[in-house]
């Protein structure tokens, strides 16, 4: 069975480039990315993408505070959790609050 691309992969050993044409997607266009890359990359329904000097770069869109459990428990396991400055009373700690 012969399939019939319209995209061309250049490898590398760091990366692999892929040549692919832009497509009218209404009054915008597009790309069709091609299933190996999304589910090597792990792309899902959504991504982030940023422009920066002259490129686009489209990730997996990660969930917001994605990660942070996992850096406290290494931040509490190396004592990275303490207070950096000593706590300072306030008045209402001082004059209002009972016991």
């Amino acid at each position: 069975m012969n399939h019939i691309c319209d995209y061309n992969v250049i490898t590398n050993r760091r990366f692999v480039v892929i040549k692919i044409r832009l497509v009218q997607i209404g009054n915008s266009r597009g790309v069709r990315l091609p299933k190996p890359v999304i589910e090597q990359v792990g792309l899902n329904d959504e991504v982030e993408l940023q422009v920066r000097e002259g490129e686009i770069v489209i990730r997996p869109l990660r969930a917001p505070r994605s990660g942070w459990a996992e850096a406290a428990r290494v931040l509490r396991k190396n004592a990275g959790d303490q207070l950096l400055d000593p706590p300072t009373p306030t008045r209402f700690d001082e004059e209002e609050w009972e016991w």
